[in-house]
């Protein structure tokens, strides 16, 4: 079963064989997401810095840092980035790590395009690209994973999120939603035009578990490390102009058409 869930800014899908496990993510959802909002409240400069966020235990005083806020923290700083670029996949990877605790085998939690999952079954996973014509017509087949999987993307063209670069979607593989969610801002941000493409893996490419990534900028596709196989989606329905589709994997110089 497959269900929507709203608090505030924060709007996800929930899916699992049953409903319990559904519940039991929006119990954690709304839990991560109120310790975090009262952290905030004495931290306002955790929302909007963008670099490095530095916190003090002398500063927090009796209170203690909420796991939220360390795992964005810690996600975040290996890119030099601020702890918000890791929000949204945090919260996912918390609800599925729940959800696991309380026995489900097939987990999926969709925070706005940064996925947290762990799968009993082979399962497809869009990719949302925006103007790109590969938007909605690709997925990346994720084999069964008892343990996390994060996958998760930035785009400078879809969203309100704030962006530096203008790739139509930076998608991040890790195992770790809060990791792959400040991964794929990173690269994100380092994308200005197709010819930064093959470059700006190296934003991400230092972080031991950072497992792969891929790039999608208007006709072309970039992939870098290790990468689920790449599926077709909705093939009858492609025009030919649709079908003008290019990968470019990054280590090496030619170029394959999907």
């Amino acid at each position: 079963m497959r269900e929507s869930f709203r608090l505030k800014e924060t709007f996800v899908w929930i899916t699992a064989d049953e409903k319990r496990y559904v519940e039991v993510a929006k119990n954690e959802l709304t839990q991560r997401r109120n310790d975090l909002e009262r952290f905030v409240r004495w931290h306002p400069y955790f929302l909007v810095m963008l670099e490095c966020y530095q916190i003090e235990e002398a500063e927090v005083g009796n209170d203690s840092i909420p796991a939220t806020v360390r795992r964005m923290i810690e996600s975040s700083e290996k890119f030099g980035l601020g702890p918000m670029s890791a929000v949204a996949g945090t919260l996912a990877e918390f609800a599925v790590e729940s959800m696991r605790d309380a026995g489900a085998t097939y987990a999926m939690v969709d925070n706005g395009g940064d996925v947290a999952l762990i799968s009993d079954r082979e399962i497809l996973v869009g990719i949302y690209a925006g103007e790109s014509p590969f938007s909605n017509k690709i997925a990346l087949k994720i084999k069964p994973s008892a343990t996390m999987v994060g996958i998760c993307t930035s785009s400078g063209t879809v969203g309100h999120s704030i962006s530096f670069g203008h790739a139509d979607a930076a998608t991040v593989i890790s195992n770790s939603a809060s990791l792959s969610d400040a991964a794929a801002t990173a690269l994100c941000n380092s994308v200005t035009d197709a010819q930064s493409i093959s470059k700006a893996f190296h934003a991400i490419n230092h972080v031991e578990d950072v497992e792969g990534a891929l790039v999608i900028y208007k006709d072309t596709l970039a992939t870098w490390g290790r990468i689920p196989e790449i599926a077709r989606l909705n093939r009858e329905h492609h025009t030919d102009s649709q079908k003008s589709f290019y990968i470019q994997k990054t280590n090496i110089k030619a170029e394959e058409e999907l």
